[in-house]
This record gives C-alpha cells, sequence and structure tokens, in this order.
C-alpha cells in the first residue's frame, strides 16, 4: 500500500504539471496570437492616416469632409496606462454591402475595463462620418483583452518624443507624427510582476515635420 500511495502520488504530480504547463502554453499562444493581430491592424490603420491636400479649405468649407485631426491622449485606468488615438485614415473597413469600401473614415484606439475579467480591453473605433458624429461614445471592435496597459508615444521630425499629440493645437498645428510607438503588455498568470511586452514603431510616410 505505501508503495501504492507513492506511485499514485508522483503520477498525480507528473499529471498535474503537465496540465499546468499546458495551459499556461496556451495561454502564451493566445496572447501572442491577439498581440500579432493588434499591432497588424494598427499598422496598416496609421500607414494609411489621411491628410486633405487643402487643410484650409477643408476646415472653412462645412460640406467639404472630414476635418484633419491626429490626437493622442495620455490616459490612465486605475494607475495602469491607457492611452488612446484617433485620426482620419483611408483603412476603413467594411462588413456590409450597404457601406462605401472606399474612402476615409475616423480610426480610434482606446481602452477600457473588462467587466467579466481582469485586465483592459483595446477597441477600435472605425467611423466614417468621424466618431463624435456617430454618436457613439463606447463600443467598436475588440482588438485585444486581458491587457495591463496600453501606451502610444509619438515622434516628431527632430526625434523628440511625445506622450501627447493634437493637430489642433498650436504646438502640432495640422501635422501628424513622423513615427508612432505602440507598446502593450499584457497579463502573465504565471508571473504577474512580468507581463508580456510588444513594442512596435510605425513611420508615418506622409508625416510631416
Amino acid at each position: 500500500m505505501f508503495i501504492f500511495a507513492i506511485v499514485l502520488s508522483t503520477i498525480y504530480t507528473s499529471y498535474t504539471g503537465t496540465f499546468r504547463i499546458v495551459d499556461e502554453t496556451e495561454h502564451q499562444a493566445d496572447i501572442y496570437r491577439m498581440a500579432r493581430i493588434a499591432l497588424e491592424r494598427m499598422q496598416e490603420d496609421l500607414e494609411s492616416v489621411y491628410i486633405p491636400r487643402n487643410l484650409k479649405s477643408s476646415k472653412s468649407e462645412e460640406d467639404s469632409g472630414q476635418v484633419f485631426e491626429f490626437v493622442g491622449e495620455d490616459m490612465e485606468i486605475k494607475g495602469s496606462s491607457a492611452d488612446s488615438l484617433r485620426f482620419i485614415s483611408r483603412a476603413h473597413l467594411v462588413f456590409s454591402e450597404q457601406e462605401q469600401a472606399s474612402g476615409t473614415a475616423e480610426i480610434g484606439y482606446y481602452a477600457a475595463e473588462n467587466d467579466a475579467e481582469e485586465g483592459l480591453v483595446l477597441y477600435r473605433k472605425d467611423a466614417p462620418g468621424g466618431i463624435e458624429a456617430s454618436g457613439e461614445d463606447t463600443g467598436g471592435l475588440v482588438l485585444c483583452e486581458k491587457l495591463r496597459s496600453v501606451n502610444f508615444t509619438y515622434h516628431d521630425a527632430e526625434g523628440e518624443e511625445h506622450d501627447n499629440w493634437d493637430s489642433t493645437t498650436e504646438a502640432f498645428k495640422d501635422r501628424i507624427p513622423q513615427m508612432v510607438s505602440i507598446l502593450l503588455e499584457f497579463e502573465n498568470k504565471s508571473d504577474p510582476d512580468t507581463p508580456f511586452r510588444f513594442l512596435t514603431k510605425v513611420a508615418l510616410p506622409m508625416g510631416q515635420g
């Protein structure tokens, strides 16, 4: 009986250890998949940023379409970085036959608390008439969840970094960054003090100095 108990204990420990490793591996694979999809989507959106040829006319004429803007805000949720960003882009996603496949749209990213579990959820909003004009303050397409933080950093023509960017202010009047750094941190169940970090930098082809 003593030997049998030792054998059972060894087998149980081996199985539980194997299941734990499998669970952690699946969790990491899910995190890497979400990070890859989110970063690829944001990269395509930013590389398709749109600047009207005649900024003055687009702002002075009410019927000329969307007003140019590129606004990134440094924000926090319960002490964690939860930056937001919105800009005009040609990377509008079409999900119905009634929508136009081409044209520009205002794209926005924002983070919010997850009601179902711990961590933040990163949303992507895509509104052809502008996010404010759509009348929707929440919602959007879920890019990824289980996030610890979302951080955007903006690089100007001189290489200087900025936590905020607003093309409607005098400091960045009618300009977009030369490059945007995106840092996503995901929850790590096996080691909460060491989150999974994913960093990429996107050069904006139409960036103006």
